[in-house]
């Protein structure tokens, strides 16, 4: 294999394989050059990444050492996105009614999910995520880029439980902006006991939603890292969770005159 075969081989592979130890035999095998030639290509590739806003390339020496690349932006670039973002979510009439906001195009857009996921995973970046949690179905696309993007697993809770799941543990919350009890479901195989999860969603008004996932991660013996959320809406009263990351706020919404303002969440609150 020619050096720029091996190059391109070798950025698409830790491209694809995000936050995982691989060794310097892996790679010398695989490509059947000396590690001399491979820590040139890492070189090479690590400056392209870092110059690129792609992420950072970090190697370890020893036995057990390797390189591992972990997916980053920087806070200026997240910036950029959450603009990008903003804009979408302005050229449209977006509200739909009961205060809602109508998402389901650019949650259907793989380049618009890839900058969400970005911007989750860098706000997150130094949380040490073990897996991804969201509630059916809007927040799935979400959960799926920023699992991608750290390379953990996600997990999907439910409001009515699925036969193809198994036994699952269920949990009654209090709805924040319909003020009922909901209940919602995930399976007893889906996280492993002392996991870091982190909670994922599309919209939030009152956290009801957030509040009974938080109460999933209790019950299977798991670590909140944290709350993270697209859009968070317009809400009079106590939100049921307040340490939260938000991308977009919705200042005003007016359903009858089709109003809407929209600012930059709070995870750009000090930067």
């Amino acid at each position: 294999m020619k050096r720029s075969e091996r190059l391109v081989d070798f950025t698409n592979y830790l491209l694809n394989n995000p936050n995982q130890l691989t060794s310097l035999t892996f790679f010398s095998n695989r490509y059947n050059a000396a590690k001399s030639s491979i820590s040139e290509d890492l070189l090479i590739i690590k400056k392209i990444f870092e110059e690129s806003e792609v992420g950072i390339i970090t190697t370890y020496a020893g036995v057990s050492g390797g390189v591992v690349f972990t997916p980053g932006i920087s806070n200026d670039f997240s910036l950029v996105l959450a603009k990008e973002l903003l804009d979408e979510l302005l050229k449209d009439n977006r509200i739909l009614p009961g205060g809602y906001i109508y998402l389901s195009d650019l949650l259907g857009d793989p380049r618009v999910l890839k900058n969400i996921g970005k911007i989750i995973a860098h706000e997150f970046r130094d949380s040490n995520i073990d897996a991804i949690m969201t509630i059916a179905t809007k927040g799935v696309p979400i959960a799926q880029s920023v699992a991608e993007i750290l390379g953990v697993p996600f997990v999907i809770a439910r409001r009515d439980p699925k036969i193809t799941e198994g036994a699952t543990v269920s949990v009654n919350y209090m709805s924040g902006s319909s003020a009922r009890v909901e209940k919602m479901t995930l399976s007893k195989r889906s996280l492993k006991s002392g996991s870091n999860v982190l909670l994922v969603d599309d919209f939030m008004k009152g956290g009801g939603t957030f509040d009974g996932m938080r109460s999933l991660v209790s019950e299977f013996d798991c670590q909140l890292a944290g709350i993270a959320v697209l859009a968070e809406g317009v809400f009079n009263g106590d939100r049921q969770v307040e340490d939260y990351k938000s991308i977009l706020k919705v200042e005003k919404l007016d359903i009858q005159s089709g109003e809407i303002q929209v600012s930059l969440g709070n995870i750009y609150n000090n930067k």
